[in-house]
């Protein structure tokens, strides 16, 4: 017989970095949460690469924590080597990026989540959801225990219906040999939601002392480290790091490659699922890259309790003997031993469409999701997500307004946009060419554009939020301070710019036109700012961009108020998409699809052209008329 064991506000389901932010959130916000997970073991588990951020991934970590999210907080906790990436490029596309110790990882978030109030962590696997009249009423156990709850949010990961293949071996597991989770699949079919069948992959792991790293070029972290989070000193950051290593594959290890593709599930028809395109196995690599004779391979530690070593762009399912003979045909590798065979795994997840941009499912009340679960990739979107998710729970709980960031707002925003509006058929990546007002979206000003909502919503505490008043006051009396600090053609100001190659001074200018040249900055220009403040490094670093950027900056500024105007044109629910004239036929079975929140995000469906979009603006006028008049 079913017992109802407890009774929950949120159920949270799975402990990946999507469960791990969603329960925080909801336990933050004082609802009693229980988060569910096939193995305590596998909390906050990295089962493919060893590390966090990277090109527009280190965005979303910022806004994580600028809205008062863990990971950012966690990764300044455990890593052993950073970089900040693109720093040959404009500040839009600066990405930073961290090494992990994995286990070190894990350890730490599971002491944060076990130490939080209101949070209970219960290893069991969840086999069905309990609706009543289209709304959540609780979840049951493989054991039939009943917890029943008033929102759940559905983080399961690549663990639903998990198999992982190598050549003709399958395993129905999770990821790195973890239990997988199979009965979840059919109850969500029942209660009509639409699933998709996703892959990804994961390299092998070499003994690190096996591998001959002189014959490859040692890759160093940033002498000055900067933390992910913005509440981290970074004074604390300033440690010993670890090397990675790069090396490159060659024509021998292609040769390998082509010759075996008929025993690579990929191409035998064996993996039925739908892998991610900017993220390849190295067959994919080489059958469609035919053209490059190499291909970059980074040799990156799993950790410091361990001489694993995870070998970067080397994703595979070839069969064992394959991969033996591929990874030691690389420079380095000839004598690799294998401590992980490289596999693909198949996973059940959710077509993300059926989404409100809150995260909760449009058909059942109180049902959110987060991460791989909604058909995206990578840790940083999971947690990304798991924070949005677990924070509409418990506001929908508490009867207050949920949290929805828009494209103009984060890469979050931009993230949860794209996958509830656009069509994806293959596991979403964040990249910064999606966000259409990058400029404004940097890693480094996302607590000027975040804290504010996270502070309303609840996880930033008062003191946090007043430093970032405070920083954004420092910040604006700065740049009025060198916007009128005139500077002459003396000696000594046509000597410095001389000295940076920047044409000499034909007659008096300001600090900041100086600033805005190419070759100068605000740091170059300090030599000839006399009555210069003492201001911390972060507020140099804001001063310098909005005022190098100042004219880039404004133009988006303004292309975001007409993006504003759009997305502040709401759609009403009921709207009957048969009645509206005019619209092509193909717009109106999108519409009706997705049932877009705003004219703005049905802008954004793909076929649905800006015609029919004038023809939607103008029936929602004559309807607002009519409901006026009723």
């Amino acid at each position: 017989m079913k017992t109802v064991i407890e009774n929950y506000d949120v159920v949270v389901v799975g402990a990946g970095h999507a469960g791990c932010e969603a329960a925080l959130a909801a336990a933050r916000l004082g609802l009693s949460t229980i988060m569910f997970t096939v193995s305590v073991n596998s909390i906050a588990l990295m089962p493919c690469n060893p590390n966090i951020g990277g090109s527009s991934k280190g965005h979303l970590v910022k806004e994580v924590d600028a809205l008062g999210g863990e990971m950012g907080k966690n990764i300044d906790k455990t890593f052993i080597q950073s970089k900040m990436l693109n720093c040959s490029k404009g500040p839009a596309v600066h990405s930073l990026r961290a090494q992990a110790d994995k286990q070190a990882y894990s350890n730490e978030m599971r002491r944060t989540l076990e130490n939080t109030e209101n949070l209970v962590i219960r290893q069991g696997e969840v086999t069905k959801l309990l609706t009543e009249n289209g709304k959540i009423k609780g979840v049951v156990t493989y054991s039939g225990a009943i917890y029943n709850c008033k929102a759940v949010v559905l983080c399961t990961g690549t663990y639903l219906k998990a198999r992982c293949i190598y050549g003709d071996i399958s395993n129905e597991t999770g990821p790195d040999g973890l239990q997988a989770a199979n009965y979840l699949t059919d109850c969500l079919k029942e209660l009509g939601i639409e699933m998709f069948r996703f892959k990804t992959g994961t390299p092998a792991r070499i003994a690190g002392n096996s591998i001959d790293y002189s014959k490859m070029e040692e890759q160093f972290g940033d002498k000055r480290v900067v933390p992910f989070s913005f509440s981290t000193d970074p004074e604390e950051v300033q440690i010993p790091q670890q090397s990675c290593w790069l090396t490159y594959t060659n024509e021998k290890t292609h040769e390998i490659i082509r010759n075996n593709l008929e025993r690579s599930p990929l191409y035998s028809g064996m993996i039925e699922g739908t892998g991610p395109r900017y993220c390849p196995s190295i067959e994919d690599k080489v059958v469609r890259f035919a053209d490059k004779n190499r291909h970059q391979v980074f040799i990156e530690p799993e950790g410091l309790y361990t001489n694993e070593m995870y070998i970067g762009g080397m994703s595979s399912s070839l069969p064992e003997d394959v991969q033996y003979e591929m990874y030691r045909s690389v420079p380095g590798l000839e004598n690799a031993r294998i401590v992980k065979n490289a596999y693909a795994i198949e996973y059940d997840c959710i077509n993300p469409r059926q989404l409100y941009p809150t995260l909760e499912f449009k058909n059942i009340k109180g049902l959110f999701s987060a991460g791989q679960f909604n058909g995206s990739s990578g840790y940083e979107e999971a947690a990304a997500q798991g924070l949005i998710a677990g924070i509409n729970a418990a506001m929908e709980i508490k009867g207050e307004e949920q949290l929805i960031l828009d494209r103009s707002e984060a890469y979050i925003g931009v993230l949860i946009d794209d996958l509830v509006t656009k069509e994806n058929h293959e596991p979403y990546r964040m990249m910064t060419s999606r966000a259409e007002y990058r400029l404004l979206l940097r890693q480094d000003n996302a607590d000027l554009r975040l804290r504010k909502k996270g502070y309303q919503v609840g996880l930033v505490d008062e003191e946090t939020y007043q430093k970032v008043l405070e920083k954004e006051q420092r910040i604006d009396e700065e740049i009025h301070r060198i916007e009128h600090v005139n500077i002459g053609a003396t000696e000594k100001v046509q000597k410095l710019l001389e000295s940076y190659g920047s044409t000499p001074l034909k007659s008096g200018t300001t600090l900041a036109e100086l600033i805005r040249r190419p070759e100068l900055s605000y740091e170059a220009v300090e030599p000839i700012d006399e009555d210069r403040p003492d201001i911390p490094w972060d507020v140099k670093e804001q001063v310098d961009i909005n005022v190098k950027y100042d004219g880039y900056i404004r133009r988006q500024l303004k292309q975001v108020e007409q993006f504003k105007k759009l997305e502040a044109k709401k759609i009403p629910e009921d709207l009957n998409y048969e009645e509206v004239g005019s619209l092509r036929i193909e717009a109106r079975q999108k519409l009706e699809m997705y049932r877009p929140v705003s004219i703005g995000q049905a802008s954004r469906i793909s076929g649905v052209s800006p015609a029919d979009i004038s023809v939607l603006l103008v029936y929602m006028e004559q309807y607002g008329k009519r409901r006026g008049k009723e």
